[in-house]
């Protein structure tokens, strides 16, 4: 049985530790971004968004437990930001240690999730995951989550100092 719960300030770090490398390594295959520049980015990105860490205002930060293990046992790290105005929340991060994956835990975490959500009067949640990613992609699409857009973008070469035509 999975639950959730607020991640401690004592666990932030360890967070943190999992995070900020996994998500520079996407930065920088999704933009081709040196390992450098996308873990600076990785790290004023995560400082903007979660700048008082645990406790950040408008940021939801859970551990998820697998209560059948005595003791519990931490299986991984949920993030999302909630949205009353639009009764939605949108997952930022949501990571199963690899210790845990393929064994269904991803989905039940998702149900517990929703179930949570649905008693807070949120009636959508919207995520965004990398199109390589086919273990999630395929976790949310069993779950019921649909494709609702592709990000793009298109890196533009510096050309130097503008020059003016005349």
């Amino acid at each position: 049985m999975i639950s959730l719960r607020p991640m401690r300030e004592s666990e932030y770090s360890a967070y943190l530790a999992y995070f900020i490398p996994e998500y520079a390594a996407e930065i920088s295959s999704n933009y081709g971004f040196s390992e450098l520049h996308s873990l600076s980015q990785a790290k004023r990105e995560i400082a903007a968004d979660l700048p008082d860490g645990v406790n950040s205002s408008g940021q939801v930060l859970l551990c998820l437990v697998d209560q059948s293990e005595r003791p519990e046992m931490l299986i991984g790290y949920l993030w999302y930001k909630p949205d009353s105005a639009m009764r939605s929340a949108f997952i930022n991060d949501f990571h199963i240690f690899a210790a845990h994956q393929g064994k269904g835990l991803g989905k039940q975490a998702l149900e517990v999730l929703e179930g949570e959500l649905q008693g807070k009067g949120i009636e959508q949640i919207k995520l965004r995951v990398a199109a390589d990613n086919e273990r999630a992609r395929h976790v949310y699409e069993v779950t019921g989550f649909r494709v609702t857009g592709v990000n793009m973008s298109k890196a533009i070469a510096s050309a130097g100092p503008a020059t003016r035509l005349t």
